[in-house]
């Protein structure tokens, strides 16, 4: 075996991120996304690829440069390719010929356009915009900036602030359609609502959109599937404000409407399921009530760039179909059938994170990460099972350097509930020698850790330390009512299942040295940070990323955090002890574990006022604390920030680690 160095935080400037697979309709092409760092500037490229696979064939780029080209979507006919590009500013539509050829621009609004659906006759694509008081579909383009004015932002809506977003600034998102030969574009929908564009039915008559229509939005926490009629321009509403509903696809015979949602059963925490609207009986009927399983991707990780979560993919012969779901610690490539058959034919420990079949039963492409490889794309046979990788952007960077698999552990809690979880061990541990233990908590808690890349788990493990990381009880993949079982119950049984995992590892394990214990997480994994912190001092260091600290100032300053409370903590205002008794902050005079806080300065969803509420308060005791503030950031900055604060991030926990351990 060839010597292989170690992993480094710095190394995100040599991986690569595969995504968005689309394989044609003939089944003999697939087009991707590339998306890679420009050290240089400090931001992303991206750039669309395609892989032959009838015969397979070495990718080729078919756009260059330094800008951002993604979301490639075939033509009907697989005779043009529709994508959005930044090349002119805003992110604009650009269709492309196969054979060969410059790109043409389509549409040249000031904001942008994006999420292009291609009509049935391949004439017509449709799109969405945001426009604003003032703002008409006919606006251009002129190549300058207008110097805006200072003016002051009056607010009387209390959904007025979105996390990546930032300040609503009074547009609303619509859908409009261009016409390919003569770039002729009309707007579709009007008024105070956004849409949110989905599909095009067969016949070209109708789209599914998603939407909520409700009189007033700020009280409304549903999203319904609505059909607009192109002709009568009348809107149908399929989902009657059951829930949110999120995906709706037509069977290619348009008999069929494919629909990923829920009703809210146990609100944000509910499993999404599939829906099957009969067109001609004008019924709807969920065909997964009895399966206990997530569609759609929960997989974390810190890779991967403009992940698109694969939705309904229909056969060609209107009667089955593919889908992912999210099981036990991965995502499994599913199929189904309209009278509710469901098999995997893609499981094992990995996370599908994208699939495309071209409308083809038996060849699927899936792009696919596992906890030592970044991610690139297969062809999978889904008669024989027999996987193919057909990109190797990552290859050279796993040929030089050292990747640990993560290893699971099955274990109860201390109440008799089955948890799962891993572990990842250093290379070279000698016989007899321990190492220090970091204990990694995922954010939600409604998500999973699975079996995925992460660049922070490398990096760690690279530099000598042991990791654990469990799923508890909170997060998807092992069911609805486990998923279901920590709301009301922040910081109580989760907390007992992250600690009885670590006394799982110290009973099994005799290379992790039970005095030098380590903990960090982000967002909740930030909030049960502090949490445990204030409820022990088993841990000799502690980095707390983006946490909430107070759940009564979490109600007005988050952009979600009226709602979060109300479903998440079952409680309200009112509740002022219950909150109070909830919050780390409420136990800030018991922490003596050395504290590291790193928090975006643009986060909305935790904004940063909880980092400085709780650094303030242990500063003041004199506590051993520092508060890491990352400029131009949001909640998202750690996996898709700018590319030196990634790495500033990552070297920030290993350093304040490698201080205390």
């Amino acid at each position: 075996m060839s010597w292989k160095r170690k992993a480094q935080a710095d190394d995100l400037f040599q991986l690569k991120s595969v995504v968005d697979p689309q394989m044609d309709p003939d089944g003999k092409r697939c087009l991707f996304v590339v998306t890679e760092t420009d050290e240089e500037n400090d931001t992303y490229r991206s750039n669309l690829y395609c892989a032959a696979i009838d015969p397979k064939g070495e990718p080729t780029p078919w756009t260059f440069g330094d800008t951002a080209n993604f979301t490639p979507r075939w033509s009907p006919d697989g005779r043009s390719v529709c994508f959005i590009s930044n090349r002119s500013g805003n992110n604009q539509l650009f269709i492309i010929n196969p054979g060969g050829g410059e790109a043409r621009q389509l549409t040249f609004h000031p904001s942008g356009a994006g999420n292009p659906v291609w009509s049935p006759d391949g004439t017509r694509i449709a799109f969405q915009i945001a426009l604003g008081p003032g703002e008409s579909l006919q606006d251009r383009e002129n190549g300058k900036k207008k110097r805006e004015k200072l003016v002051p932002l009056e607010i009387d809506r209390m959904k007025y602030k979105f996390e990546g977003k930032g300040l609503w600034d009074s547009r609303y998102t619509h859908i409009a359609v261009v016409n390919i030969a003569t770039g002729e574009m009309e707007q579709l929908t009007n008024g105070e609502h956004d849409y949110q564009l989905l599909s095009w039915s067969p016949d070209g008559k109708q789209l599914a959109i998603a939407a909520d229509l409700s009189d007033d939005p700020d009280f409304s926490f549903v999203q319904d599937i609505l059909l607009y009629h192109l002709e009568t321009k009348a809107f149908a509403n399929l989902t009657d404000r059951r829930g949110i509903f999120s995906s709706a696809e037509w069977s290619p015979d348009g008999k069929k409407i494919a629909i990923i949602g829920h009703e809210k059963e146990c609100e944000y925490g509910t499993f999404t399921k599939i829906w099957m609207y009969d067109v001609t009986e004008k019924k709807l009927t969920c065909l997964t009530t009895d399966w206990d399983v997530a569609v759609g991707d929960y997989g974390l990780g810190d890779l991967q760039q403009g992940v698109v979560r694969p939705g309904i993919i229909w056969c060609d012969d209107s009667c089955s179909f593919y889908f992912a779901g999210t099981n036990l610690g991965s995502i499994h490539v599913c199929r189904g059938t309209v009278d509710g058959q469901i098999d995997a034919v893609l499981s094992g420990r990995q996370h599908v994170y994208g699939l495309s079949t071209g409308g083809k039963s038996g060849r699927v492409v899936v792009a696919v990460s596992k906890p030592a490889f970044p991610g690139e794309l297969f062809v999978l046979e889904t008669e024989t099972g027999e996987l193919d990788q057909i990109t190797y952007f990552n290859e050279t960077y796993r040929e030089q350097v050292v990747l640990t698999d993560a290893e699971p552990i099955p274990f109860q809690s201390r109440d008799g509930w089955e948890l799962h979880g891993w572990y990842m061990k250093p290379a070279a541990v000698l016989e007899g020698q321990q190492v220090p233990l970091i204990v990694e908590i995922h954010g939600g808690p409604h998500s999973m850790y699975s079996n995925t890349y992460y660049h922070e788990f490398q990096t760690l493990v690279s530099k000598g330390y042991a990791l654990l990381f469990i799923n508890p009880r909170g997060s998807l993949g092992y069911g609805q009512k486990f998923a279901n079982a920590v709301r009301g119950d922040n910081g109580g049984k989760d907390y007992e299942d992250i600690m009885d995992a670590v006394d799982y590892a110290l009973e099994q394990f005799d290379f992790i040295d039970p005095n030098r214990l380590g903990v960090t997480g982000g967002s909740y994994g930030g909030f049960m940070t502090s949490w445990i912190v204030g409820h022990t001092n088993r841990f000799k260091a502690a980095v707390a990323q983006r946490p909430i600290t107070n759940w009564i100032s979490q109600h007005g300053v988050s952009d979600e955090g009226y709602y979060l409370i109300e479903t998440q903590l079952k409680a309200s205002l009112q509740d002022f002890d219950h909150l109070w008794k909830k919050s780390p902050l409420a136990y800030a005079d018991r922490i003596e574990t050395p504290l590291l806080l790193l928090h975006g300065e643009q986060d909305l969803r935790c904004p940063i006022d909880h980092s400085e509420q709780l650094f303030i308060a242990l500063k003041r005791q004199r506590k051993t604390v520092k508060l890491v503030r990352f400029p131009d950031s949001n909640h998202q900055y750690w996996r898709s920030g700018k590319p030196s604060l990634r790495i500033s991030h990552i070297n920030y926990i290993s350093g304040w680690f490698d201080q205390y351990l």
